[in-house]
């Protein structure tokens, strides 16, 4: 049955991906909890210091008074900008968005690392809790990136819930993006958030990874804003659907978490909305996005979907520990 799934989700890769770009891991690097565990690995970071030193803290208000913290490296002679946007409870810090930042501004790109509401350190920002339903502000602090360059290529891309964000953005877009805004990646996008959380609740390794960041967050920021939050009464061994039925009545007008949840799905209709130049890369192994959920989106030309059967969760590691979409995207980004 195992091998039946992998066949089956392999052949939606085009003949140009087998060839050109196919992700072969070596044999021990085919375990999917070894490829998601070793993506958030600080180790791999280690050699992005020096490059990444010389970005600069930025903070974009919106039209609305919502602040989001991000870091800009320009690069002396550029070819381009790429956004990354980092998964949940991840920020611009994370090993992943690190490595791809380093990678890309070798390559001879301007880089910009946003973190969404709450995530890095930036819960002092904004006195409202984050919620991934807030797309108009990370869809205004990427237009503005876009179009602080006219002369440049941009790309954006997201990771894992940033993923989610990335093609729900170019989904708003739809056939009216910045006029500079040539490719949007996702590397494994959440598509379907009940999916995803239900898949998380299952597996006691992500439970205890992703609860143990989220609370921290949260008892962050009920020590910043105290007369506004209390989640002291939230019990430490709630899963994270419970956690998330227990809080957004509090923090939101939806009436439960499934309602929530559904609200900022990447669903059928924004899925054929993108018309940007678009590629969602996932694995058929990834413990915490079913590959189904990407699968059962209906066909958009736009839309590249690049399915290969190891990975994990935003791995994609290669033998020397580099994710191979790093280099993919490096070649996709000159094409332009």
């Amino acid at each position: 049955m195992r091998l039946s799934w992998v066949h089956h989700f392999t052949a939606v890769i085009t003949q140009e991906t087998a060839t050109k770009r196919a992700y072969l891991p070596p044999g021990w690097l085919r375990n999917r909890w070894l490829q998601t565990g070793l993506a958030s690995l600080r180790l791999r970071a280690r050699h992005t210091g020096d490059v990444l030193s010389a970005s600069r803290r930025r903070i974009l208000t919106t039209t609305k008074g919502v602040r989001l913290l991000g870091f800009d490296l320009p690069h002396p002679a550029p070819r381009g900008r790429v956004v990354l946007i980092h998964g949940w409870e991840g920020s611009s810090d994370s090993t992943y968005v690190r490595t791809t930042a380093a990678s890309l501004y070798r390559a001879g790109y301007n880089v910009f690392r946003l973190n969404l509401r709450d995530h890095g350190p930036s819960h002092h920002l904004n006195e409202g809790v984050f919620l991934a339903v807030y797309l108009d502000e990370v869809v205004e602090a990427v237009t503005r990136l876009a179009g602080e360059v006219p002369h440049l290529q941009v790309a954006l891309c997201g990771f894992s819930l940033g993923g989610n964000f990335a093609l729900r953005i170019a989904g708003r877009w739809g056939a009216a993006p910045p006029v500079n805004i040539r490719q949007v990646v996702a590397v494994s996008p959440a598509i379907d958030p009940i999916h995803s959380t239900e898949s998380i609740d299952r597996h006691p390794a992500l439970l205890w990874y992703f609860r143990r960041k989220w609370r921290r967050s949260l008892q962050r920021k009920q020590a910043l804003f105290p007369k506004r939050y209390d989640f002291s009464d939230i019990p430490p061994e709630m899963n994270l659907m419970e956690m998330t039925e227990q809080l957004i009545p509090r923090v939101s007008t939806y009436r439960d978490a499934r309602s929530y949840l559904a609200a900022y799905a990447v669903t059928p209709a924004v899925f054929q909305r993108i018309r940007v130049p678009t590629a969602a890369i996932t694995a058929v192994d990834d413990p915490v996005i079913p590959v189904a959920d990407l699968t059962a989106l209906p066909e958009n030309p736009h839309v590249e979907r690049i399915i290969h059967p190891h990975g994990g969760h935003n791995g994609f590691l290669e033998a020397g520990l580099r994710p191979w979409y790093e280099r993919w995207l490096v070649q996709r980004l000159e094409k332009l």
